[in-house]
């Protein structure tokens, strides 16, 4: 697709690709403030309900890259569209589940949907807007994607308390229906190479990050060391193996290996693969936190994250918008040092009596921080490949990111068991201590990737005549 001139188009395509994510991100954040409903009205113990999380998880993660090769195949509007249509489809019946199995059931649905429309949303967004602005465009969509991060629970605990939990699920429908509606009147159709379906690699990379993130969701569960888990876990770097050989010698790879040659790709996925990781485990840590060690309510704390992600607004389209003059080294290194030294300061100054307001500083240095790196370093993922490959590129770094965020979650929750428990605020403050501490430590892995990014001329220069 040839990079359109007509500047309201461009408008429409980041509007209608930032708010099918938006409410994919919405959904994702605002359920973690209804579980306790949940499990009243079902009387579910919370073993069965990690469920209703999990197989969201295992069918996003198994179902990305797919996503992104129908969409090159079949067309990414089409395949956009049905993405959000099975996603509305199944936040109704999550509305509707009358009891945990019927809701874990279709919140596996609901991944499904959400592996079409994500990949696809960043592959549509980044071939309608050429080199020099595409940086910006992904700014912008980072900032509202965001937006959900900083509503969500607090929207999520507002509504479970005063509408009852089925609802956040049903507002999914309106949101749905206006975005599927305008992109079927406002976006135009695109294709990927026009090759044939790759469905062994298809099948080894879905066998392999199902394997992988099985391992993930386990290991705190049944033990890191136990069959189960190293079983999961060798099979799935097995199966990612056979993956990359059988890519190597395909002749119409899904995922061209050659791509990982690039400094830019490489680089900028070692760097938000670390940075998501520590990004999500405070994501699921912080709001348990703020409730049970320093007493807020549910809709209290959701209120409570706001200068850790507001900052998101402000600081993602301003970092998109500069990077092309800056580069995305710049921003990716200095960004996650930020994020680093914000939760290592939560770490050292975190106790059941530790005041809200001294949480203030570090939470809005940590969210500055990787609102910078989070537009740098898709922008220079994006901008190390072709816009006929920018789909694969999009699936890769989507399921990086997610594979990160499973891996931080489980990390974090891994340290926190092993220094504190939930039994009392002492010892929940010392395992979130440890936690953060730990968070930091992987922030400052990722700057250090980050730093072995190209400079700026680098990557403009080897993707200008791809994208020309």
């Amino acid at each position: 697709m040839q990079t359109p001139t007509d500047r309201a188009e461009q408008k429409w395509v980041l509007g209608v690709t930032a708010l099918a994510s938006f409410m994919m991100a919405l959904d994702a954040m605002i359920i973690t403030t209804a579980f306790a409903a949940i499990r009243a009205e079902f009387g579910s113990p919370v073993q069965t309900l990690q469920w209703t999380v999990n197989a969201f998880n295992l069918t996003f993660a198994v179902l990305l890259l797919t996503g992104a090769a129908l969409g090159d195949r079949f067309g990414r509007r089409r395949m956009f569209a049905a993405g959000i249509a099975l996603f509305v489809f199944a936040s109704t019946a999550c509305a509707l589940a009358g009891n945990a199995t019927a809701l874990i059931a279709a919140r596996a649905l609901q991944g499904a949907g959400a592996a079409l429309v994500m990949p696809l949303a960043m592959a549509i967004l980044s071939s309608t807007f050429g080199p020099k602005e595409r940086a910006r465009a992904l700014g912008i969509f980072s900032g509202i994607t965001g937006c959900a991060l900083i509503v969500g629970p607090a929207i999520g605990g507002f509504i479970t308390e005063h509408l009852g939990w089925r609802w956040v699920f049903w507002i999914n429908l309106p949101i749905g229906m206006i975005a599927l509606g305008l992109v079927l009147a406002r976006l135009r159709e695109s294709f990927g190479p026009a090759a044939a379906m790759d469905l062994p690699g298809l099948s080894l990379v879905a066998l392999a990050a199902l394997a992988l993130v099985w391992s993930l969701l386990r290991g705190n569960a049944v033990g890191w060391a136990s069959a189960e888990v190293m079983g999961m876990l060798i099979s799935g770097l097995a199966l990612a193996t056979c993956f990359v050989f059988w890519e190597l010698r395909a002749a119409a790879p899904m995922v061209p290996i050659r791509l990982f040659a690039s400094r830019a790709l490489a680089s900028g996925m070692s760097a938000s693969v670390l940075f998501y990781a520590a990004m999500y485990g405070v994501l699921f840590l912080l709001p348990q936190f703020l409730q049970t060690t320093l007493g807020f309510d549910a809709f209290g704390a959701g209120l409570r994250l706001l200068p850790w992600t507001a900052t998101l607004f402000v600081t993602a389209p301003v970092a998109g918008a500069v990077v092309n003059k800056f580069g995305e080294r710049p921003l990716v290194v200095t960004g996650l040092l930020m994020q680093a030294i914000g939760l290592g300061w939560i770490a050292n100054v975190v106790s059941p009596a530790v005041a809200y307001s001294a949480l203030v500083a570090p939470l809005v240095l940590a969210g500055v921080g990787v609102s910078m790196a989070m537009p740098a370093a898709q922008n220079a993922i994006l901008s190390s490949v072709a816009v006929t490959e920018m789909g694969k590129a999009s699936g890769v770094f989507n399921m990086g990111r997610f594979l990160g965020g499973m891996f931080g979650i489980a990390a974090l929750v891994a340290s926190f068991s092993a220094s504190g428990s939930v039994d009392s605020a002492a010892h929940f403050e010392s395992g979130f201590a440890a936690a953060m501490g730990l968070a930091a430590t992987l922030s400052l892995a990722g700057a250090i990737a980050g730093f072995f990014l190209p400079a700026r001329r680098h990557i403009a220069s080897a993707a200008a005549p791809q994208d020309g």
